[in-house]
């Protein structure tokens, strides 16, 4: 039988996808400003302006600098009257948002992570890291790798325990973490307990339509191609000049090997389901212990276009489970 979208997810999709398709193509393309980029489009609209409040979780801005002299904005998330830290500290997710590799940022994620840090009571440190085209590969994982060092440098002073500090992004964000897992092991540290991947984008040669997955695609194979394009340039997307701290999707099994501990979920519907499947496998294969969870009949980016229904509450379930136990 043909592929069918969960019931909760198809009612809040009835009837656009095809002008949700128009919208991603008309916004997520490279551009001289980014700052503008899908926040027409439901999915993002709806994170950014279509949830209640969240009061009991504060933030405070700081910067770092990028290895090339470029001022980084992190912004701190944490939540009001958690129980206090142990005296060594308590645990913290770094976070890289999603977009495409060329579009959205911290404002658009205000909400997701505020959510995140109401319903766990774990501080999240979250990276404005810079965009393509105007940067390509690797500075958008340089620039994360600056952010998490930063925040192993300032953990005393955060009430941290720099042995439980979490990687951790979705979509683009999730590639950039998988790739910043690499970029550590190569860099000789600073530690990181766990990679935490939600629908991760890892792979540039991901550029074959998939007939059973593409009616139901929120993020599109030409999608794909243009992101991808952006961050690698078109000369090298796709060819065998491209490195895991590029393109966490080139991963090996020997590649793998001494990684933290990972947690991947994605949905059957999704694009980046079989990437993110050959990635979980390659992991198991270095010996790397990996969470899996394939959610059966939903998109990419599911939860946002049906916060309310049970598979997003299944999924946001088990992620704050991982988040708490860092």
């Amino acid at each position: 039988m043909p592929f069918e979208l969960h019931p909760g997810v198809g009612a809040a999709l009835a009837h656009d996808i095809a002008s949700r398709r128009a919208q991603l193509d008309v916004y997520v393309r490279p551009s001289a400003n980014n700052d503008h980029l899908l926040t027409t489009n439901s999915f993002f609209s709806g994170l950014a302006h279509g949830q209640p409040a969240i009061p009991d979780v504060t933030t405070q801005d700081f910067t770092t600098t990028a290895p090339d002299g470029h001022q980084l904005l992190l912004r701190w998330f944490t939540k009001t009257g958690a129980p206090a830290a142990p005296p060594s500290g308590g645990p913290a997710i770094f976070y890289s948002h999603g977009g495409g590799m060329i579009a959205l940022s911290l404002k658009h994620y205000d909400q997701v992570l505020k959510r995140y840090v109401s319903r766990t009571g774990v501080p999240f440190l979250a990276i404005e890291y810079r965009l393509a085209p105007e940067v390509q590969a690797p500075i958008p994982v340089t620039d994360a790798y600056a952010g998490l060092r930063w925040l192993h440098a300032h953990a005393s002073e955060l009430n941290v325990d720099p042995t439980r500090i979490a990687i951790a992004g979705d979509s683009a964000g999730g590639g950039i973490t998988a790739s910043l897992a690499h970029y550590i092991k190569l860099q000789g540290g600073p530690r990181v307990s766990k990679q935490i991947l939600i629908y991760p984008m890892l792979d540039d040669r991901n550029t074959t339509p998939d007939p059973l997955i593409a009616p139901f695609a929120t993020w599109s194979t030409d999608d794909n191609i243009t992101g991808w394009t952006a961050l690698l340039g078109k000369d090298r997307v796709g060819t065998e000049d491209v490195s895991v701290i590029e393109a966490a999707g080139r991963m090996t099994p020997a590649d793998a090997r001494g990684l933290p501990p990972a947690y991947i979920d994605v949905g059957e519907l999704d694009l980046f389901r079989d990437e993110d499947l050959e990635y979980a496998r390659n992991l198991g294969k270095g010996g790397v212990s990996c969470e899996l969870h394939l959610v059966p009949n939903v998109p990419h980016a599911y939860e946002g276009f049906a916060p309310e229904s049970d598979v997003a509450r299944f999924i946001m379930d088990k992620r704050e489970q991982v988040f708490k136990s860092i």
